[in-house]
């Protein structure tokens, strides 16, 4: 489906971005903060492409596959907000704290 892969490329798009944000700050709270960002767009990434397989092929091991990998997204999106939450108010407070 054509709409899996436009959101397959925008997700690991955010992802290196995010990645490439997390190398260039300094401070070290903000940095894991977006090192959460980052993992909610992997975890988005695979999940995407989980949901793309199971419509691309049918076999028994592309489900599996498929399982595995939505399983895995999922969980990286879950632990990636989990983060998001715990680190953004400390990353506010570090921002004011810098100012």
């Amino acid at each position: 489906m054509p709409i899996f892969v436009i959101l397959i490329i925008f997700s690991l798009s955010f992802y290196i971005f995010y990645k490439a944000k997390y190398f260039r700050t300094k401070r070290p709270v903000e940095k894991r903060w977006v090192s959460a960002k980052s993992s909610i767009a992997l975890g988005l990434f695979v999940l995407f492409f989980a949901i793309n397989q199971f419509f691309l092929h049918t076999s028994t091991v592309s489900t599996v596959v498929g399982i595995v990998f939505l399983l895995v997204g999922g969980g990286s999106i879950w632990a990636g907000y989990r983060a998001y939450k715990y680190y953004l108010p400390l990353a506010i407070e570090e921002a004011n704290q810098a100012k």
